[in-house]
C-alpha cells in the first residue's frame, strides 16, 4: 500500500481516528506515557479500540461492493497473481491487488468477530484488517501461515483493495503475477457449474497445475461482510 494511501484508511469519516502510534507511539518519538505501562502500542487499548472503529466502518460500505469494480477488459490476455493456501494453488485477477507484503504481525482484537477476521495489522503506518481466505474459502485450515524454514518458500501477505480501505490475506507462497491466455479463462469459466466452491469461477489448468480462479468481486463481497 502507498505510503499517500495511509490516511484514506485512517480517514473515512466525520471523526478520524488518532493515529498515535504514528506519533507518539513506538512508531513516532515514543512520547506516549502509556509505553511505560503497555510497552507496545499493540497492547494498548487505545489502539484495540481505533481497530474496532476500523472494522466498522466497512459495514458503511457492504452495498457498495457489487458495482464498485470496473467491467473486465477485453485484451486477449489477463493477469492473475498465482498464489498458494495450504496445498491449493489460486488464481487472482491483479485489479484488486495492491501489493504483496511480507508477513506481519497479527494482533488479535478483544472481541473476535467470528474465525474469518484473524485481527488488524498495522501496514505503513496504517491499521488493516487481516482475514483467513483459508476459512472464508473452506479449505483445510492452516491458521497464520508460519515464517518460513531453510528452503520453503517464504509466506506473504496480500493487500487488497475493496470498499471503504485495503484488507489484508495472508498466504503461504506467491508463485508470481502472470499472464494468462482469455480462452484458457473461458475454459475454466466453463468448467463452474462443476466447481461449486465458494468464490470460485471454475479449475484453471496451468503449468501442470490446477488452479481454483476466484471471482475478485465476490470475493471482495465476501470479505467486508464477514466484517459486519
Amino acid at each position: 500500500m502507498p505510503e499517500s494511501n495511509a490516511a484514506t484508511t485512517l480517514v473515512n469519516d466525520a471523526q478520524p481516528l488518532d493515529d498515535c502510534w504514528n506519533r507518539i507511539g513506538v512508531r513516532g518519538d515514543k512520547s506516549c506515557a502509556r509505553l511505560l505501562e503497555h510497552v507496545h502500542c499493540r497492547n494498548c487499548p487505545v489502539y484495540a479500540a481505533a481497530a474496532i472503529r476500523l472494522l466498522d466502518r466497512y459495514a458503511l460500505h457492504r452495498d457498495e461492493t457489487d458495482t464498485v469494480l470496473a467491467p473486465a477488459a477485453t485484451e486477449a490476455t489477463r493477469s492473475l497473481l498465482v498464489f498458494r493456501l495450504g496445498e491449493e494453488w489460486l488464481a487472482l485477477a491483479t485489479r484488486i491487488l495492491v501489493e504483496v507484503a511480507p508477513l506481519a504481525p497479527v494482533h488479535a482484537l478483544p472481541h473476535p468477530r467470528g474465525r474469518v477476521l484473524l485481527g488488524v495489522a498495522n501496514v505503513r503506518g496504517a491499521l488493516v484488517a487481516c482475514l483467513s481466505l483459508v476459512e472464508l474459502l473452506g479449505l483445510d485450515a492452516i491458521g497464520v501461515p508460519a515464517a518460513p524454514s531453510g528452503g520453503r518458500a517464504a509466506p506473504r501477505m496480500l493487500v487488497l483493495d475493496a470498499p471503504g480501505g485495503k484488507l489484508l490475506a495472508p498466504v503461504n507462497e506467491v508463485d508470481g503475477i502472470h499472464e494468462f491466455d482469455r480462452g484458457l479463462l473461458v475454459a475454466a469459466e466453463q468448467s463452474s457449474a462443476l466447481d461449486a466452491a465458494k468464490c470460485s469461477r471454475g479449475v484453471l489448468q496451468w503449468r501442470g497445475r490446477s488452479l481454483r480462479l476466484l471471482d475478485e468481486e465476490q470475493l471482495l463481497q465476501t470479505m467486508i461482510r464477514s466484517l459486519a
